[in-house]
């Protein structure tokens, strides 16, 4: 091949890479977009179960659920905007502990909890969608399965034909869902300065029962499940303009308007409803709805069928790209980190979420699917602070555009083990046996495929026949240190 039409290859595949088109605002949205969806409308009731309807404790579970996701937050900043590559914590965990780690982080995201997280969503959308056309009975199981799996697959085409159509989408859904929260925020607040509202329920308010270290840890689950997407950011890192400046700012701006909603929101739900009725409603937001606007209650359902779309469309966006790193280090087959050539998305990684996520939807008790997804999240978070502080050490020359307070890491670091070992220690259940074991059973894959590099026939021929019928083709080696 002459040296010209080699300079005309490289031309052709130049633009083959992800493109850094996110900016400042579209990030805020991207985060704020992805933290509030189900979590403030389904877990205020597991928080204050967990609670023992104790509702200073609750209140304090909330705020505590905050701060501690603001300090995983400032953590994931600095690898971040240290290392801005797709890939966010699986990326930072092959760095700092190495290969193995790294692929049972990788397992356990694609394969359990991500799927768990989409299906548990979508089956909430469905719920919310349909409940206006079956107020007097519940809606079939079937029906909600159907529009869970359809919503998945109308998220997934978008996200794959698109980044900015992935991104207006996100944008417009935030816009619209902070709206909803507004006006429950409002209305609340209202009615607690006319004294209109319960407001003896914020009277001794710490009055009662008070749960024990593993009540806690499950409460924490729930308020922290309603703060899940505050690690989403990372995951987008190589297509954030200017990540060093963009990344940091983003944290602060949009975890602390989060935490700031959520704990007036809950504010509110007190103000109208009392502990025992948020307990044994299965939808708080709808019923707070009938007794403070019922003629207009219809509004929360939708507004709550918007929040979640919103949620799952950052969800299914991260999914992809965690799939799209995963291949590129070779942990996932090299199909997977192809770029569609016309669209310049991670088709293939996208597709390939979107069919386990369809899968994960056959169980439905959301409660479950929750405490899954929580005791293998916050294994993985304290990994990746692990991975932190060793790459503190052992790369004290990167260039850290910012830098958190190391006590902060070790101090997510123990939040993390607390929140694994103290609910298994002091209430066994069988669920968490099951996910550590589908974590282990990950070296089952690994040393043959992965370590010793063990390739299966014709599995070179399956890999160009779907590039060719995808129409993808591997990325470019793209620099541009000069937007970091």
């Amino acid at each position: 091949m002459s040296k010209q039409e080699k300079d005309s290859g490289r031309e052709l595949n130049k633009g083959v890479h992800l493109k850094r088109s996110i900016g400042y605002f579209d990030s805020v949205c991207f985060v704020v977009g992805s933290i509030v969806g189900a979590g403030i409308f389904v877990s205020p009731t597991g928080v204050l179960e967990y609670s023992q309807l104790n509702v200073g404790v609750a209140l304090c579970i909330w705020a505590a659920s905050g701060v501690l996701s603001m300090m995983c937050s400032l953590c994931y900043a600095e690898l971040g905007s240290a290392l801005p590559y797709t890939g966010g914590e699986y990326f930072h965990i092959n760095r700092g502990l190495g290969s193995l780690p790294a692929f049972i982080f990788i397992w356990t995201l694609t394969l359990f909890t991500m799927p768990a997280s989409n299906a548990a969503c979508s089956l909430t959308f469905a719920e919310y969608v349909t409940k206006p056309f079956y107020s007097v009975c519940p809606v079939p199981d079937l029906l909600k399965k159907i529009i869970a799996i359809g919503i998945l697959w109308v998220l997934g085409i978008i996200n794959t034909m698109s980044v900015k159509m992935a991104t207006w989408v996100q944008n417009i859904f935030t816009v619209l869902k902070m709206m909803a929260l507004s006006l429950i925020v409002i209305s609340g607040l209202v009615l607690l300065v006319t004294d209109k509202g319960n407001s003896e329920n914020f009277k001794d308010a710490f009055n009662g029962q008070v749960p024990n270290a593993a009540q806690i840890a499950e409460s924490f689950y729930q308020g922290l499940h309603a703060f899940g997407g505050w690690s989403y950011l990372n995951y987008l890192a190589e297509e954030i303009k200017q990540p060093s400046k963009n990344i940091p700012r983003t944290v602060f701006t949009s975890i602390t308007a989060v935490i700031v909603f959520y704990l007036l929101v809950n504010i509110s739900y007190l103000t109208v409803l009392s502990p025992r009725e948020i307990v044994s409603s299965a939808a708080v937001s709808v019923t707070w709805a009938g007794r403070t606007i019922p003629t207009a209650a219809w509004i929360i359902p939708v507004s709550v069928a918007v929040s979640i779309f919103g949620s799952l469309n950052g969800s299914m966006f991260m999914s992809g790209r965690l799939n799209y790193a995963g291949s590129k280090e070779g942990h996932l087959p090299s199909i997977i980190s192809m770029l569609h050539v016309h669209y310049l998305t991670p088709a293939p990684a996208m597709i390939i979420s979107t069919i386990i996520a369809s899968i994960f939807i056959i169980p439905s008790h959301l409660l479950s699917l929750t405490n899954y997804f929580a005791f293998c999240s916050w294994l993985l978070v304290g990994l990746t602070t692990m991975s932190l502080i060793v790459l503190r050490y052992r790369e004290p020359n990167l260039h850290r555009p910012y830098k958190v307070f190391l006590p902060i890491a070790y101090g997510v670091v123990a939040a993390a083990l607390f929140l694994v070992i103290a609910p298994i220690v002091q209430s066994p259940k069988v669920e968490y046996f099951y996910a550590l074991l589908f974590m282990l059973s990950s070296l089952i894959v690994y040393f043959p495929f992965v370590y010793f590099k063990f390739r299966l026939p014709y599995f070179d021929k399956i890999t160009c026949f779907l590039q060719l019928f995808l129409e993808v083709s591997p990325t470019d080696i793209y620099e541009d240190s000069k937007d970091q």
